[in-house]
C-alpha cells in the first residue's frame, strides 16, 4: 500500500521515537476493509522497530494506540487514509512528546487541568479537509490528559451508526454522548468548550503576564507579514493566533498570488509559519483573545485561560469568518442540513437536492463542485445579478443539474426536528414567499470580520470592520488593524500581506516619533 520512497520517509520520521508502541487491532474476520487496514498498519509497523502490530477478532474494525504497554487513550475506528493519515502519524509522535502540532506549556497545562473522565468521539470523512484539525487536537488532549479518551470514527465505514445519529456534517464531536461541536474548529475552541462543560483545575495564581514591544493578533497573511516586518526592526514580537494561516487554510487553490502561479492554502499557511520561524517571533497558537484594555500607553490583551500580553503597539489582523444567514432555523440545523463547506459535507448529499445560498465566487464554485455529487443544485442570490467571475458563471450555467435564481432572499430554514427539509425564500421583486423542498443548504455569502474582541476599544463600521486610516492606524494611538478585519477594500491575500507590512511600519514610525510612549 505504501510505496518504497514513502516508507523511507516514515523511517526517518520514526527514527527519534523513544517509547515502544503497539497498534492493537480488533477486526472482524469478515469485514470488507480488514485486509486494507492490516496492510496499511503492517506497512507502518515495518518502518520502525519501535512499532509492533497485534491483531485480535472483533465485531467491527478499529485499533488502539498503546505506549509502553499502557493505553494512550487514542483509538481509530476506521482506516486512517486520506487526510487522516497525518492524524495517525501525529498521534504516535505526540504520544512520544513530539510533533509539529505539540502545544506550548501554557496550553498543555490547560489541557492537563481539565476535570473529570471525558470520552470524546469524532465522526469524520476521509475527504474532509477540516476533520484532521479536530482529530489531531482531540488526540493531543487524550495524550496529555490520562482522563481523556478520543475515538475517530470513519462515517463511511460506520454508515449505520451515522444514520442512526442523523449526522449530515463532519467533523461532528461528541463528549460522553452529547454533541458539542460540528464543522471547522481549532484546539482553542474545543478546549474552551470542554472547560465550560467539565471545569478546570487551573487557578488564578497560574495566570501569566508577558511584555512585548509589538503584539500581533492573527496568524493569516496580514498577521504574519506584520510580525515579520516588526521582528526585522529588532523588536520583541509575539503573534497570537488560533492557528497560523487563518482563513487561508480554507482555500484549496490559490492562483492569483503574484510570482506564485499556483499553490494551496495549506502550503501557503505552512510557508507563512516557516518564514516567521526565521525570526525571533514568539508564535503562540491556540490563543483566543477575549478583550483588550488600554492602560495609558500600554494595551493589555486578555487571552482565554488567563494569559495577559502587555504592549505599546497592538496590530489586529484577525481576518474574517464565514458569514451566517441569521434566519430562523439556521443554528438549530447546522450539521443536520445546514453546511458551510462543500468539500467536507458534500458527500453526505450524494444524489440529493441542495441549495447554495450566494452567487459570488465561493457560491458558484460550491455549486459546480456539488453538481458532480448531488442530483440537483439550486443557487440563490440575493442581488439581481451574480457576483462571481464570468468564467465560473458560464461553467455553472452549462451544467444540466444546476439552476440559478437571483433576487431571492432566504427567510427561514425549514426542518422536521431531525434534519432540513426545505428553505423558505422571498422573491425581492414580487415579494412572494415560497418554500423550496431541499435536503441540504450550503451557505456561501461571504465573510464577516473577526472584530468582536476589539469593537469596544476601536471604531468599527456598520458591519464590524475596524476603521483605519491610510497607514492602518485606528482611532486609538498604538492600535493598528490590517487585512480582512479592517475596512480596506478587496479582501485578497496579496492585499492583506501588504496591509500587514504597512501596519508594522506605521507602528515602528510611531515608536520613533514617541507616540507609543
Amino acid at each position: 500500500m505504501l510505496d518504497t520512497s514513502f516508507k523511507e520517509q516514515l523511517k526517518g520520521i520514526f527514527a527519534s521515537l523513544e517509547s515502544d508502541y503497539l497498534l492493537d487491532i480488533s477486526v472482524s474476520e469478515s469485514h470488507e476493509s480488514r485486509s486494507e487496514l492490516l496492510e496499511l498498519l503492517g506497512d507502518v509497523g515495518e518502518c520502525s522497530e519501535k512499532i509492533a502490530i497485534q491483531v485480535s477478532a472483533g465485531d467491527g474494525l478499529q485499533f488502539a494506540l498503546i505506549k509502553d504497554s499502557k493505553p494512550t487513550g487514542v483509538t481509530f475506528r476506521g482506516i486512517p487514509n486520506g487526510h487522516e493519515f497525518t492524524s495517525f502519524l501525529l498521534a504516535i509522535l505526540n504520544s512520544d512528546g513530539k510533533g509539529k502540532n505539540f502545544p506550548d506549556g501554557f496550553i498543555a497545562n490547560r489541557i492537563k487541568a481539565l476535570k473529570g473522565s471525558i470520552r470524546l468521539t469524532t465522526y469524520v470523512s476521509l475527504t474532509c479537509t477540516n476533520c484532521p484539525d479536530i482529530v489531531q487536537a482531540l488526540n493531543m488532549m487524550a495524550v496529555l490528559n490520562p482522563s481523556i479518551t478520543h475515538e475517530m470514527v470513519d462515517g463511511a465505514i460506520n454508515q449505520e451508526e451515522v444514520d442512526a445519529l442523523k449526522l449530515q456534517g463532519v467533523p461532528t464531536v461528541f463528549a460522553d454522548g452529547a454533541q458539542i461541536h460540528v464543522g471547522r474548529g481549532e484546539l482553542s475552541d474545543l478546549l474552551a468548550k470542554l472547560e465550560e462543560k467539565y471545569g478546570s483545575a487551573t487557578t488564578t495564581s497560574e495566570k501569566t503576564i508577558k511584555d512585548y514591544d509589538v503584539v500581533v493578533v492573527g496568524g493569516g497573511p496580514a498577521g504574519a507579514s506584520a510580525a515579520i516586518y516588526s521582528a526585522r526592526k529588532g523588536l520583541k514580537v509575539a503573534l497570537l493566533a488560533e492557528r497560523v494561516g487563518g482563513q487561508v487554510k480554507e482555500t484549496l487553490g490559490i492562483e492569483n498570488l503574484i510570482s506564485t502561479s499556483k499553490t494551496t492554502g495549506e502550503i501557503l499557511a505552512n510557508n507563512l509559519k516557516l518564514h516567521m520561524e526565521d525570526y525571533p517571533i514568539d508564535i503562540l497558537e491556540h490563543r483566543k483573545v477575549e478583550h483588550v484594555e488600554v492602560n495609558g500607553f500600554n494595551k493589555v490583551v486578555y487571552v482565554a485561560g488567563g494569559e495577559q500580553f502587555v504592549t505599546p503597539a497592538l496590530i489586529i489582523a484577525t481576518g474574517a469568518s464565514w458569514r451566517k444567514l441569521n434566519v430562523p432555523g439556521e443554528i438549530e440545523y447546522i450539521g443536520r442540513g445546514v453546511a458551510f463547506c462543500p468539500h467536507c459535507d458534500g458527500p453526505f448529499y450524494k444524489g440529493k437536492h441542495v441549495a447554495v445560498v450566494g452567487g459570488g465566487n465561493s457560491g458558484i464554485e460550491a455549486a459546480i463542485d456539488l453538481a458532480g455529487i448531488c442530483s440537483k443544485v439550486t443557487v440563490l442570490e440575493f442581488m439581481d445579478t451574480l457576483k462571481a467571475d464570468q468564467v465560473l458563471q458560464d461553467k455553472a450555467k452549462s451544467l444540466s443539474n444546476v439552476e440559478i435564481f437571483v433576487s431571492k432572499q432566504s427567510v427561514e430554514v425549514i426542518g422536521n426536528g431531525e434534519k432540513v427539509i426545505g428553505l423558505k425564500v422571498k422573491d425581492r421583486v414580487t415579494e412572494e414567499e415560497s418554500v423550496i423542498d431541499l435536503d441540504g443548504i450550503f451557505v456561501q455569502i461571504g465573510l464577516a470580520p473577526n472584530s468582536a474582541a476589539f469593537k469596544d476599544v476601536v471604531d468599527v463600521n456598520r458591519i464590524g470592520e475596524i476603521a483605519i486610516d491610510t497607514h492602518c492606524r485606528t482611532n486609538v494611538p498604538g492600535i493598528y488593524a490590517a487585512g480582512d478585519v479592517s475596512i480596506v477594500p478587496f479582501k485578497q491575500i496579496i492585499i492583506a500581506m501588504g496591509e500587514g507590512a504597512k501596519a508594522s511600519l506605521s507602528a515602528f514610525e510611531d515608536r520613533m516619533r514617541g507616540v507609543l510612549g
